[in-house]
């Protein structure tokens, strides 16, 4: 046996290795596009199968393609890269020109190929299986690229959208935990009223549910695809009775409530779709620079700074300076957040570029938006797991802290008025005592009196309660 074998495409003839599943079309890729020097995401390349599949069902369901046997082996093929096999065979990179042709042909080429090993043929076999004649039919790059991204962005927001719940859920379970731990809640980096840890907890969690509708809303957005427009989504070349049927074959295979856009020219010409996610995925990186900055902050110290929560230790934090401990999984978060606002700016930039009947720059949306996806997930799960269920609360300082703030001194507001406690606070700063224990050296106001304005139910009344 040949240990290479020729194959021709329009530029030429090429040789490669015999016992190659890519193609020729794999080979130039390669070749033109070492960029990233990394391959498409992985569920993208798993969405392709799931779109060749439907395709080839279709077909089959048609009789465009007859032959029970051959349709078998690439239907075997399709399933076994939908379950992430055949992933070491797709390495071309994944920032690539030709609006992700390079990524459809590798795929059509290497399902061919896998085929031809079920049915005991030869790779580069085209009479038998052809990855154009036969992977490819009745599709172009331009409805397949964009219906599998689609399919593959539904699939990490339902996973984004897990771990954004059990990330809220955990802060759920604070909240209640540290209901009863009044702390002085702050303004502008400045001390200003009273409030609960439990409260900073569950705002947290608000915030973080508010971020989940988000995301469950905007599956609606991806669930439209352009399978089976072909080129510029006018269907050329692709029968009426394929485009009818081949969404619904990619419904059933995926279990996603996919439907045919009643545009397919626009939604080949329009990525801004894309955009949308993209903007709801950055909202909730914002959310959690947010928490992640309030967290390291509450953490500070601990002894010379803030000190109110005890994030869990994960690693020593220094080579040089014994004893200390870092908040590197909120520094780790705030990287992946950052990440993936730098992400949605790449994206919204690629699609802008867009021209005419087409987006060349689909790749770098696919790659983009797709670790974005990954990234947050990540990042949602490790604060959840390895900081958020841990934290625990440093009950004393946060004692300490209201005894000596202004904001207790705001508490007492109802009992003493704004000019007393304005002067008690003053009196205070002079002889350097806390307001607490100035306002009781003066007998304005007892233990159990302070107690009760500083108590969990008072600071979170809504309103102050007269008389």
């Amino acid at each position: 046996m040949s240990e290479t074998r020729t194959e021709h495409d329009l530029l030429g003839t090429r040789e490669l290795p015999a016992t190659n599943r890519q193609g020729i079309h794999t080979l130039r890729a390669m070749e033109n596009f070492p960029l990233l020097g990394q391959p498409c995401h992985p569920e993208l390349l798993r969405a392709f199968g799931a779109v060749k599949l439907a395709a080839l069902r279709t077909n089959f369901a048609l009789g465009f393609i007859p032959d029970a046997t051959k349709v078998e082996a690439m239907a075997h093929a399709c399933r076994e890269l939908m379950d992430g096999g055949l992933l070491s065979d797709l390495p071309v990179d994944a920032l690539q020109g030709g609006a992700g042709t390079s990524t459809n042909m590798s795929v059509n080429e290497v399902l061919a190929n896998r085929a031809l090993e079920l049915l005991g043929k030869p790779h580069g076999d085209c009479a038998t299986i052809s990855p154009s004649d036969h992977l490819n039919l009745h599709q172009s790059t331009n409805d397949t690229y964009p219906t599998a991204l689609r399919v593959a962005a539904i699939r990490g927001l339902k996973e984004l959208e897990r771990q954004v719940l059990g990330l809220q859920e955990a802060f759920q379970e604070k909240e209640q935990s540290f209901a009863h731990i009044v702390k002085v809640g702050r303004t502008e980096m400045q001390d200003a009223v009273l409030t609960t840890l439990g409260r900073e907890m569950g705002a947290y969690a608000e915030a973080l549910n508010r971020d989940r509708w988000r995301l469950a809303k905007c599956e609606e957005r991806l669930r439209v695809v352009n399978l089976g427009g072909t080129a510029i989504g006018t269907g050329l070349a692709a029968p009426r009775d394929y485009i009818f049927r081949v969404v619904d074959e990619l419904r059933e295979i995926t279990g996603l409530g996919l439907a045919r856009a009643e545009n397919m020219v626009e939604a080949t010409q329009n990525a801004d779709v894309f955009v949308e996610v993209s903007g709801l995925l950055k909202a909730l990186a914002t959310t959690l620079l947010k928490i992640s900055g309030d967290l390291r902050l509450l953490s500070s110290g601990p002894e010379a700074g803030l000190g109110e929560l005890k994030l869990p230790p994960r690693q020593a934090g220094s080579s040089i300076m014994p004893g200390k401990v870092n908040p590197v999984i909120p520094e780790a978060v705030t990287q992946a957040a950052i990440l993936a606002m730098a992400h949605d700016f790449a994206i919204s930039f690629a699609v802008s570029q867009g021209s005419l009947e087409l987006n060349a720059f689909l790749p770098l949306v696919a790659h983009s938006l797709l670790e974005s996806f990954d990234v947050l997930a990540r990042a949602c799960a490790i604060l959840r797991t390895h900081c958020v269920d841990g934290l625990e609360a440093n009950e004393a300082r946060c004692r300490r802290h209201i005894e000596n703030s202004t904001a207790a001194a705001t508490a007492l507001l109802p009992m003493l008025g704004y000019d007393a406690v304005c002067a008690l606070v003053l009196r205070a700063q002079t002889t350097g005592k806390g307001v607490k224990a100035q306002g009781l050296a003066e007998g304005l106001f007892s233990e159990a009196q302070f107690q009760e304005m500083t108590s969990p139910e008072a600071v979170n009344r809504l309103g102050s309660r007269i008389g």
